[in-house]
């Protein structure tokens, strides 16, 4: 701090005296230090991208909506994809093995090359992708070997994001991660995860889904600068990743899905507030894949939440089809629908609980299903597990997913014959 001239009292009778020669000299020499501290963050290339700025702000106002309605594009995606009743599919990851792990960590530690580690991540996914064809599940997902954290792997590629190194906050459980620190604006420098996709989809015939963290879920699992709005921040994260998304169509993958995990979970406490955050995390969303062909289908995926009150902002969200986690709510989701709310885009409600390591038998899941054709359409339902695979092992993924395959196709059949 600097020299600030002041005087020792040395006896009581001093305290009479105005011996301070200017008694706001302390203040406002802390007033002037984080006024200089504030111009310096205000200004600074590594915090302020104007640019980025720009192209945030002009969202506002705006309302980013794919060119035609769900029903259209739905029927512009079937043609393409040629989805069997009851599409299968799973979340996004797969189990994380000690084996990769130890890839991850050894090339982060550069202790082994990067063809080294490419080679590695490949043969996962390829391991993956051949699992699935075998499972015969309907549209794939690469497993996301490369992947530490959904959104620590993002928030590393990109700018204005900073991370620690034993930041650790527990999530649930023994589960912990390391959120990011957003402190300026957010850009995307380059692809994220058209490389992985590609080569994902260039194994199978089937369709590859590209996997994205949302722009809320970023925001909201990250400790957020705060000299900023969150909204605007959020903006400036949703036009990164709409950069992605648009990379990966052009790539060829026609299936992205684009995850909102902890969309519901910034939902402020005070009534009056929370429309207000639903309308922006809601055009965030929207901004992410306005730009997309019909025929691209874009997915989301949501848990750790109750939805039943917010299920017209879900509806309003305009994505393609939702997977949402059911099994663990006690199918309490499914009462949104009995009380005759109409949703018309793709949805599966998860048919199994895949925090838990238990194995899921055929019937249940069947039984699960024949609820759900209760009150959605079959047209427009897809089974799949509640969550990722992440945190499960294949003894226990392996049979779960049979049995989740084998449901569907007994429903199906039943459908098929008029039962």
């Amino acid at each position: 701090m600097r020299d600030i001239p002041f005087t020792i009292f040395s006896s009581p009778k001093d305290f009479s005296a105005p011996k301070f020669k200017c008694p706001n000299l302390i203040a406002n020499a802390f007033f002037s230090s984080n006024a200089d501290a504030e111009a310096s963050r205000k200004f600074s290339p590594r915090v302020t991208n104007e640019a980025v700025q720009k192209a945030a702000a002009a969202l506002k106002g705006s309302d980013h909506r794919r060119a035609t309605n769900v029903s259209t594009r739905l029927d512009a995606q079937q043609k393409k994809l040629n989805l069997p009743i009851l599409p299968t599919t799973t979340i996004g990851s797969f189990p994380q093995t000690v084996e990769l792990r130890r890839v991850r960590r050894e090339y982060k530690a550069n202790k082994i090359s990067e063809e080294e580690y490419v080679s590695s991540i490949k043969e996962e996914i390829r391991k993956v992708v051949e699992l699935q064809e075998n499972l015969d599940i309907d549209v794939l997902v690469h497993g996301e070997p490369e992947r530490n954290d959904m959104v620590e792997y993002f928030g590393e590629q990109l700018s204005g994001f900073a991370f620690t190194v034993n930041g650790w906050v527990q999530s649930y459980g023994s589960r912990c991660v390391k959120p990011p620190i957003i402190y300026g604006d957010v850009s995307r420098p380059k692809p994220m995860t058209v490389f992985w996709s590609s080569t994902a989809q260039s194994m199978t015939k089937r369709p590859m889904k590209g996997m994205l963290t949302g722009p809320v879920t970023i925001l909201n699992w990250s400790f957020v600068r705060n000299d900023h709005p969150r909204s605007e921040t959020t903006y400036q994260i949703a036009l990164a990743i709409k950069d992605e998304v648009e990379d990966l169509e052009k790539a060829g993958i026609t299936v992205i899905q684009i995850d909102e995990a902890a969309l519901r979970e910034g939902l402020p406490l005070r009534k009056s507030e929370q429309a207000n955050y639903l309308d922006w995390v809601v055009h965030a969303f929207r901004i992410t894949n306005v730009g997309v062909q019909d025929t691209t289908q874009i997915h989301t995926h949501m848990c750790y939440s109750n939805f039943n009150d917010i299920i017209h902002s879900i509806i309003d969200m305009d994505a393609d089809v939702i997977t949402i986690e059911n099994s663990r709510s006690d199918e309490k989701l499914l009462s949104v629908f009995r009380e005759g709310v109409k949703y018309g885009a793709g949805i599966g409600p998860g048919v199994y609980d895949i925090h838990s390591p238990r194995i899921p038998p055929t019937d249940e899941i069947a039984d699960r299903i024949n609820k759900m054709l209760a009150v959605l359409e079959k047209n427009i339902l897809w089974v799949n597990p509640d969550c990722g695979l992440k945190t499960r092992k294949y003894p226990e993924v392996n049979p779960a997913l049979t049995n989740m395959v084998a449901a569907t196709k007994l429903i199906r059949n039943k459908l098929s014959s008029g039962k």
